[in-house]
């Protein structure tokens, strides 16, 4: 059974910093393309960052360049994504999902396979 569970979301200041974690379970994880996505209320669900698993190559959306990293620990099937400088707009549910393939259409949501449960990220001014 695939899984991919998030966590480390939660309440922060303008100008701090939070990490998020993916753990991916019950598929080969290596060789496939990890992405980040958000949504806030009202709003479409938003490509945030992905990586390669494979081979590391790293995506990110214009407006979070500079701020947000992602990464990744192969030995634990897991991804993160430390956010730094966040903003009040970065207040949304983050989601981690998976794709088979590689990240050549990172920030089409229907390209991905399998979707986390979202972990809660809210930035008060």
């Amino acid at each position: 059974q695939v899984q991919l569970v998030e966590s480390g979301g939660g309440s922060v200041q303008a100008g701090g910093s939070l990490r998020l974690s993916c753990a991916a379970s019950g598929y080969t994880y290596s060789s496939n393309c990890m992405g980040w996505f958000r949504q806030a209320p009202g709003k479409e669900r938003e490509g945030v960052a992905a990586i390669y698993t494979g081979g590391g190559s790293t995506y990110y959306a214009d407006s979070v360049k500079g701020r947000f990293t992602i990464s990744q620990d192969n030995a634990k099937n897991t991804v993160y994504l430390q956010m730094n400088s966040l903003k009040p707009e970065d207040t949304a549910m983050y989601y981690c999902a998976a794709d088979l393939r590689r990240c050549s259409s990172w920030l089409h949501l229907e390209e991905y396979n399998y979707w986390g449960q979202g972990t809660q990220v809210t930035v008060s001014s």
